[in-house]
């Protein structure tokens, strides 16, 4: 039998995800993220991401994601939509195509897996 190796972070809220850098589609002036991947193939990734408060543009071309937020609250604006807040516990589905706004109110987590089409 092959032993296969378990990919796991334990401690999701508070796990080291490496230095901070500027977030490249912020709104906000010096808005940061981290993150860390905890697995990955060609077609689907999973891990964890963190951003400072502030606001940023996002689109998810060419694949789609779907995210737990793990801590703080954020705002999602998406064009012709009222805006959604989202906290922890809360799961959210980004699909190809997708694209809008974030507004980070206070330091926010999720657990991200992305699937590209």
């Amino acid at each position: 039998m092959t032993t296969v190796e378990t990919p796991a972070v334990h401690g999701s809220t508070d796990a080291d995800l490496g230095p901070h850098a500027l977030k490249p589609t912020a709104l906000t002036s010096g808005q940061t993220e981290a993150s860390l991947a905890v697995w990955e193939n060609d077609r689907v990734s999973t891990g964890l991401w963190e951003c400072t408060p502030g606001d940023f543009t996002a689109t998810r071309e060419g694949y789609s994601e779907i995210c737990t937020i793990l801590s703080g609250r954020v705002t999602i604006e998406v064009e012709g939509r009222e805006p959604e807040e989202f906290g922890p516990g809360d799961v959210m589905v980004m699909p190809s195509g997708w694209a809008g706004v974030w507004r980070v109110h206070e330091p926010l987590r999720k657990h991200y897996t992305t699937i590209a089409d």
